[in-house]
């Protein structure tokens, strides 16, 4: 264990709000070793760290407002476009639970076998392309609303990625819909989604459209 990282871990406390709070709800920076501030998504890099709520909107604050000088003790220099990397590290994470919940037989896709893991209890969430057509989409969201009518859990919907990312992740190709179905991979992947969710929608309702960071569908087939 590196000097300092004890310390880090018992002054979880956000440079923006002032709030302490759990590790998995916030995320950890370092000075590099050029003076730049780094994230430290895994927790583990060496030196004194500080933390920030994992929120899109609170990170642009501390690059604006220049808080991880104080917060690392040091002269250090934070990226205007810091936000958007932590985003894009966020998302590849996510991307990476997704692959390996695929190989472990936690995912299947296409839009019969989604509408079948819906209504058969077995799916943990459904994702969308951004070019997912709406009929398609209205499809599932009939499954989703079917299963939670009859009590059944009401299960999330995300459009969190670009267009084509998911083939690239699940490693099939044209991947229009998805769905994550329970168990130890599926519970891993679920995790990583909703933590890029909350991330980028803080306090934004999960909609029937495919969650809160939902975007506009340009009609790609449904399969």
């Amino acid at each position: 264990m590196y000097a300092g990282k004890k310390d880090d871990m018992n002054d979880r406390t956000c440079i923006v709000t002032g709030e302490a709070g759990s590790a998995d709800d916030m995320i950890r920076f370092v000075a590099g070793p050029d003076g730049n501030v780094v994230p430290d998504l895994k927790r583990n890099l060496p030196g004194r760290g500080c933390w920030v709520t994992a929120r899109r909107e609170l990170i642009d604050k501390a690059v604006a407002k220049k808080l991880f000088r104080r917060g690392l003790k040091e002269e250090v220099t934070a990226d205007l476009e810091l936000g958007a990397l932590v985003d894009h590290l966020i998302a590849k994470r996510a991307l990476g639970q997704l692959g390996l919940a695929r190989k472990a037989g936690a995912v299947v896709t296409g839009a019969t076998q989604v509408d079948k893991a819906v209504r058969s209890g077995a799916a943990l969430a459904v994702l969308h392309d951004p070019g997912a057509a709406p009929d398609g989409v209205r499809k599932i969201d009939q499954a989703r609303a079917f299963v939670h009518h009859m009590d059944g859990p009401d299960i999330p919907a995300f459009k969190s990625f670009a267009e084509g990312e998911l083939d690239l992740a699940l490693g099939a190709g044209n991947v229009i819909h998805a769905a994550i179905i329970d168990g130890q991979p599926g519970q891993a992947a679920l995790r990583s989604l909703v933590f890029l969710d909350r991330f980028r929608h803080f306090g934004a309702e999960n909609t029937k459209s495919g969650g809160a960071n939902a975007k506009t569908a340009k009609g790609k087939t449904t399969e």
